[in-house]
């Protein structure tokens, strides 16, 4: 195990009431780049410490995040020695404690019809509740971070801990493809944003342009100098400049974005490497692809 705790990656420990948000926490962990355990018995937190720090050498390390809770009954008890261990042998790490007040955790509860984990034969929810309370009050006074989730919808649970925990590199989380089409062979159905880019002067009814495609820079020139174009682009550039960091903010993983002109060879090829060089000098992972390129070409694709 390594000594140098800045030398480590980022450590985790999610804790807290059952029903305070912690399923949803470790969605955004898991977003964030995360490698997401749940459910850890305490005393295998060493061993998983261990390993990922013995994965760095193979260029594997990833930042951890465990959720660690009173489903494991007589395992708990032991999760605070267990930290105290880490951090007296130089692993750095951080708690976080979610929290709900009773009336709202007895409610969440009703409404998904679980049972609650501490809940015996016998027993109340409220009960239930109770005796957790106990077993993590005084892991509650050391967490680092302690969120009270009554009044907070999951949005801002998320956005609380990306606060806490992004790197500032969130957009490298998004992975953005965006795609050329033809609206001949139908638009894809697997697009979150369609652009349909057949209002634009089209190059086809040019005989010198009509073999080309939009890669080509004779075609790039036609479509993307055109006065009605710059026009289109740079408000296009403005409406992404609005969407794409409520993307980020979500936690979404993946982003398809289709341009589409008649036949897929033209003005969407030309559009769609430009919207895929402007994403790329935002900081997105852009990859592009022009699906209907091949369809097109000596096809007379428009």
């Amino acid at each position: 195990m390594q000594e140098n705790p800045t030398a480590m990656p980022d450590f985790v420990i999610v804790t807290g009431m059952s029903g305070a948000g912690r399923t949803e926490a470790m969605h955004v962990f898991e977003d964030l780049g995360f490698f997401c355990v749940d459910n850890l018995p305490s005393s295998l937190i060493p061993n998983l410490v261990e390993l990922n720090a013995q994965a760095e050498e193979g260029a594997m390390t990833k930042r951890l995040a465990v959720v660690c809770d009173a489903r494991m009954g007589a395992h708990f008890g032991s999760l605070i020695d267990e930290l105290h261990k880490l951090r007296d042998s130089g692993v750095g790490y951080k708690v976080v404690f979610l929290d709900a007040d009773d009336e709202k955790l007895v409610a969440r509860y009703k409404s998904s019809r679980r049972k609650h984990p501490l809940c015996t034969e016998g027993t109340t929810i409220v009960q239930g509740i109770q005796r957790e309370r106990r077993l993590l009050m005084d892991l509650r006074d050391e967490a680092d971070y302690v969120i009270n989730t009554t009044d907070m919808l999951p949005q801002k649970l998320r956005t609380t801990l990306r606060e806490y925990f992004a790197t500032g590199n969130e957009r490298q989380g998004l992975v953005v493809t965006v795609v050329s089409f033809g609206f001949k062979h139908k638009a894809p159905r697997d697009a979150d944003l369609v652009i349909d880019v057949r209002f634009l002067p089209n190059p086809y009814y040019d005989p010198a342009l009509r073999p080309l495609t939009g890669l080509d820079e004779p075609v790039r020139d036609f479509v993307m100098l055109r006065d009605e174009t710059i026009e289109f682009e740079k408000r296009w550039r403005d409406l992404l400049d609005v969407v794409m960091p409520g993307y980020v903010s979500e936690g979404k993983q993946q982003l398809a974005i289709a341009i589409g002109c008649t036949g897929g060879q033209h003005r969407s090829v030309a559009l769609a490497e430009s919207t895929g060089d402007y994403l790329k000098s935002k900081g997105y992972r852009v990859s592009i692809a022009h699906r209907d390129l091949k369809l097109a070409e000596g096809k007379n694709g428009k």
